[in-house]
C-alpha cells in the first residue's frame, strides 16, 4: 500500500500550474477562488487550518453543498479522485503552516427513512458522525456531535449516530488518500418532501445555519486541541469576507430602499392649516391631512425586491439578514401604497407590533407620577426661551462640523422645510428641520444629539462597514435606534420631564389609535387626562393618525427600556454604533465583528464625552428606570 506521504510527492510532482498558483496564494496570505468546469469551486477566505469538503458526485441543490459552501474554506467537486490532488497540496501547506489539518467530509443521505407524508408524528432524524482515531479529529468529532443538538431546528430532533469510518467509502478514501484528520457528517435530508421531493425552505435554512454553526464548533475544538490557533470563540472562524452575490444583492436592496422615503411618504405637508380647521371645528372634526404625492412604483419595486438572488450568499447569517431585510421592506412598500385606507394600520401594526400591556403599564405610570409636574408642553413664539429654525440649524452645523472635523466621511447635509410639522427628521444623509420649528432653548443640544448623534452617526458608520445594508439598517432596527436616540438625551443632559411625558405618552395614544378610537377623542384624552397642551396634544395626535394610524410612535419608550435592560444585563454600547441594528441582532454584529466582517465605529457620539456621560452610564449599568432619567 502507498503510504500518503509518497502520495503527497507524486500528487505535488504533477500538479497542475494553477493549483501553484493557489498554493502560492495562500502562503502570501492572499484569498482564493478557484471556479472548476463542472461547477465546483476551491474556496479560501483566509488560511486555516481546516478545509470543509463535499462531494457532490453530480447531484445538484443539496443542503450539504451550502453547509460546505458556508465556511471560510471549502471545497467542492463532483468525485473523490478529483477532491484529492487539490486537500493534499492545499492541506500540506496549510498544514506546514498551522502544524495541524482537519478535514470536515459533509455529505447528505440518501433517503430520509424515518418519516413519511402521513405520518401522525414527527420522529427524529438521523445524523451520523464519523472520525479518525487521532485526538484532535475525535475532539472534534465530539463537539459536532454536541453541537447537532438542534432545538431551532423545530419539527424534528436530531438524534446522533456514530458510525465505522470503513463503512463509509468516500469518507475513507479521503482519510487513507490524505493521511489528514477527518470528521465526516452524514445527515437525513429532512428539508425535502419524501414522497414529492419538495423542499420545506424553512426547514432548509435553519438545518444548513446550525449543521454550519455545528461544524465551526467541531473545527475550533480541533484548534483547541492542536494550538493551532487562539481564538475568542468558535464564530472567529467564519468568514471574513463576502462574495459577489452578496454585494450585488446589497446594491439592489439599497436602490429599492433609497426609492421611497419612508417617513416623508407618510407625513402631512399641512400640519399647521389642519390645526387652524382642527380648532376652529371645536376640537370635534377629524382633520384632513394632505400628503406628498407617491414617487415610488410599488410593484415596480417589489419586482426588483423579489428579483433578488439568495442562492450564491454562501454565508448563512448574511443570508438571513438580507431575508429579513426583505420582508420589511416589501411590508414598507405595502403600508405606503395602503395610505389613507383602512389596510394602512394593520400594515402598520405589523411592521411595528401592537402595544404591549407590559409597555402600555410603564407609559401609565409615567404619566400618572409626572402629573403634577405637566405644564402643558406648548412653546410661545414670543418666549425669550425659545429656539426657532434658523438657531436650531446654526447649532446643527456647528455639531456636524465637529463630527466632520473628526471624520472627513460624516458629509451630513441640513434642509430647512416648509412641507414639515415643527421638529426634525433624518433621511439619509440628511437631516430635515420644519421652518416651523419652535423648542426650549435648552433642548437643542439634547435632540441634535438624539437625530445627528444617534441617526446620522450610524448611517455613516454603516456607510463604512462596506455594506449598505447598515446604513439603512437591518430589519426591526427602527426601535432600538430610537431607544438609543432618547438615551443619548439623558446622557447629553437634556432629558426633561416634558420629554418623558411625550415618550409615554405616544404609547398611551397608540394604544387607543390602534383600538379604533377617532382622532378628536385621543386628542381629547391627551388635552383632558393627561394635560398636555392642545398643540401638543395635536402634533401628537397627528403623528399617530397621519396616512390613517401609525404604530411608530410607541417604539420610542419600547426601544428606551430594551436598551435600558441590555445595558442593566451588562451589554455594550460599541456594537450599536457599528450602524443601525435592532437588540435582536446584537450577537449577530459581535459574530460579524469577530470575524473581521465587520469594522469598529469609525465615529463615537460626542455626548459619552459629556463631563456627566459615564456617570449616567454607570447609572443605567446599575438598573435605571426612566424616570429616574430625568435630569433637574
Amino acid at each position: 500500500m502507498t503510504s500518503p506521504h509518497r502520495r503527497h510527492r507524486e500528487i505535488a510532482a504533477r500538479a497542475p500550474q494553477w493549483l501553484e498558483e493557489i498554493l502560492d496564494c495562500i502562503r502570501t496570505d492572499k484569498s482564493v477562488r478557484k471556479d472548476f468546469d463542472n461547477g465546483g469551486r476551491l474556496h479560501i477566505d483566509r488560511a486555516l487550518p481546516f478545509l470543509s469538503v463535499h462531494i457532490g458526485k453530480g447531484r445538484e441543490d443539496l443542503a450539504a453543498r451550502d453547509i460546505a459552501a458556508a465556511n471560510a474554506s471549502y471545497l467542492i467537486v463532483n468525485d473523490v479522485e478529483e477532491a484529492l490532488p487539490i486537500i493534499i497540496a492545499v492541506g500540506g501547506v496549510l498544514r506546514d503552516r498551522f502544524g495541524a489539518f482537519l478535514l470536515l467530509d459533509i455529505d447528505e443521505l440518501d433517503h430520509d427513512t424515518l418519516i413519511t407524508d402521513d405520518a401522525p408524528y414527527l420522529p427524529p432524524f438521523e445524523i451520523r458522525i464519523a472520525s479518525t482515531a487521532d485526538t484532535g479529529a475525535k475532539d472534534a468529532a465530539e463537539a459536532m456531535a454536541a453541537g447537532t443538538d438542534i432545538r431551532q431546528v423545530k419539527f424534528r430532533t436530531p438524534h446522533v449516530e456514530r458510525f465505522e469510518l470503513k463503512t463509509d467509502r468516500q469518507a475513507a478514501a479521503l482519510a487513507e488518500q490524505t493521511g489528514f484528520p477527518l470528521v465526516a457528517v452524514r445527515f437525513a435530508p429532512i428539508y425535502r418532501q419524501p414522497e414529492s421531493g419538495n423542499t420545506y425552505p424553512d426547514l432548509r435554512e435553519r438545518l444548513v445555519a446550525n449543521i454550519f454553526d455545528a461544524g465551526l464548533k467541531a473545527f475550533a475544538a480541533f484548534v483547541g486541541t492542536t494550538q493551532s490557533l487562539k481564538l475568542a470563540t468558535h464564530r472567529a472562524l467564519g468568514r471574513k469576507a463576502f462574495v459577489d452575490a452578496v454585494s450585488r444583492a446589497d446594491r439592489s436592496f439599497d436602490d429599492v430602499a433609497s426609492s421611497f422615503d419612508f417617513l416623508l411618504a407618510v407625513t402631512p405637508i399641512n400640519t399647521d392649516a389642519a390645526w387652524q380647521a382642527f380648532k376652529a371645528g371645536k376640537f370635534k372634526q377629524e382633520p384632513q391631512f394632505l400628503y406628498r404625492p407617491l414617487s415610488v412604483q410599488v410593484e415596480a419595486e417589489k419586482r426588483k425586491l423579489f428579483s433578488v438572488a439568495f442562492d450564491r450568499f454562501e454565508d448563512p447569517v448574511l443570508y438571513h439578514l438580507y431575508r429579513e431585510k426583505q420582508q420589511e421592506l416589501d411590508l414598507q412598500l405595502s403600508l405606503i401604497s395602503a395610505r389613507e385606507t383602512s389596510r394602512f394600520v394593520e400594515y402598520g401594526r405589523a411592521l411595528y407590533g401592537p402595544v404591549e400591556a407590559s409597555l402600555y403599564r410603564v407609559a401609565q405610570d409615567i404619566l400618572t407620577k409626572t402629573a403634577a409636574l405637566a405644564d402643558g408642553g406648548d412653546d410661545v413664539e414670543d418666549d425669550p426661551q425659545t429656539a426657532d429654525c434658523e438657531e436650531v440649524e446654526a447649532a446643527a452645523r456647528v455639531m456636524i462640523a465637529d463630527y466632520h472635523r473628526q471624520y472627513p466621511g460624516f458629509a451630513a447635509e441640513i434642509e430647512l422645510r416648509d412641507d414639515l410639522p415643527s421638529g426634525m427628521l433624518v433621511s439619509g444623509e440628511r437631516l430635515l428641520i420644519s421652518r416651523h420649528t419652535l423648542m426650549p432653548r435648552g433642548r437643542v443640544h439634547a435632540l441634535l444629539s438624539h437625530e445627528i448623534g444617534v441617526h446620522l452617526l450610524t448611517y455613516f458608520n454603516g456607510s463604512a462597514q462596506g455594506l449598505r445594508l447598515f446604513r439603512s439598517g437591518l430589519a426591526g432596527y427602527e426601535g432600538m435606534q430610537e431607544g438609543l436616540a432618547v438615551f443619548s438625551e439623558y446622557m447629553a443632559g437634556g432629558m426633561t420631564v416634558g420629554r418623558l411625558r411625550l415618550i409615554a405618552a405616544r404609547v398611551v395614544a397608540c394604544s387607543a389609535m390602534l383600538e379604533g378610537r377617532p382622532f378628536a377623542e385621543t386628542y381629547g384624552m391627551l388635552v383632558g387626562e393627561h394635560r398636555f397642551g392642545p398643540v401638543a396634544a395635536f402634533h401628537l395626535t397627528m403623528r399617530l393618525y397621519r396616512g390613517g394610524g401609525l404604530a411608530k410612535d410607541a417604539i420610542y419608550l419600547r426601544g428606551l427600556l430594551e436598551l435600558l435592560s441590555h445595558l442593566k444585563s451588562g451589554g455594550a454600547l460599541d456594537p450599536f454604533w457599528m450602524g443601525k441594528i435592532s437588540a435582536s441582532h446584537f450577537r449577530v454584529m459581535q459574530e460579524l465583528s469577530l470575524r473581521g466582517l465587520l469594522k469598529a465605529p469609525v465615529i463615537r457620539p460626542a455626548f459619552l464625552t459629556h463631563p456627566q456621560a459615564q456617570a449616567r452610564l454607570d447609572k443605567a449599568r446599575a438598573g435605571l428606570n426612566p424616570l429616574d432619567m430625568i435630569i433637574s
